[in-house]
């Protein structure tokens, strides 16, 4: 082995100091008998490494209206459940991605199945997510029909609550309700109205809001 190059170490029992216990050992030659040497007593002996099945997973990720597929490996006792999220490397970018529905190699949908078992996962990118608001004008100016919508650009993990102000650029808005994309907590609301009421902005199918700027007719 050269040297920096990087020693490959495995879990395996050893004969002379451990033959019922792994131990760490280095990978001296690899290969059907592999040979390994101990790190804790230095013996040198072979073994034969069992590798982990995997399984291929087609995988379509959706982002503001589009999509892009790809395809992951997984080992074969993985459990996969929806609205789980992993991080998903495609040539596009890095998604963080929530599963939104398994497809099964029967055809079938589910909420949990393992990796044999599935075609495809279908998921959502949470990782940055784009808002949509509903912006009423300022209390006391303005008319129904002055009323817009746009879309807010942030990190899945941002927080609306509803009763607090958030500024976007030169408009500030007061965030009056919010509608979830699914029922959340213990009475499965989809809409929260309460001052307090908080939720993720990957959570959230569309926001509420008042227009609290000095310049109201300027969508930001």
């Amino acid at each position: 082995m050269s040297e920096g190059e990087s020693v490959e170490h495995v879990g395996v029992p050893c004969p002379a100091c451990s033959p019922d216990t792994d131990t760490v050992h280095e990978v001296l030659k690899p290969g059907g008998q592999t040979t390994v040497r101990c790190t804790e007593c230095g013996h040198v002996h072979q073994t034969r490494l069992e590798s982990e099945s995997t399984v291929p997973i087609d995988v379509v990720v959706s982002q503001e209206g589009e999509s892009l597929s790809s395809t992951i490996e997984r080992p074969a006792d993985t459990t996969f459940s929806v609205d789980e999220e992993f991080i998903l490397e495609t040539d596009a970018g890095v998604f963080t991605a929530r599963i939104t529905s398994l497809e099964t190699t029967n055809g079938g949908r589910v909420d949990t199945a393992d990796a044999p078992d599935i075609r495809t996962i279908w998921t959502r990118a949470v990782g940055n997510v784009a808002v949509p608001v509903t912006v009423h004008p300022k209390a006391g100016t303005g008319d129904r029909q002055d009323t817009y919508s746009t879309k807010l650009h942030l990190p899945g993990d941002h927080t609306f609550v509803v009763g607090e102000t958030e500024t976007v650029g030169d408009t500030t808005i007061t965030i009056e309700g919010i509608h979830l994309r699914s029922p959340q907590g213990p009475e499965d609301r989809t809409t929260l109205d309460h001052d307090g009421d908080q939720a993720l902005a990957k959570d959230i199918k569309r926001v509420y809001a008042r227009d609290e700027s000095l310049d109201p007719w300027s969508p930001w």
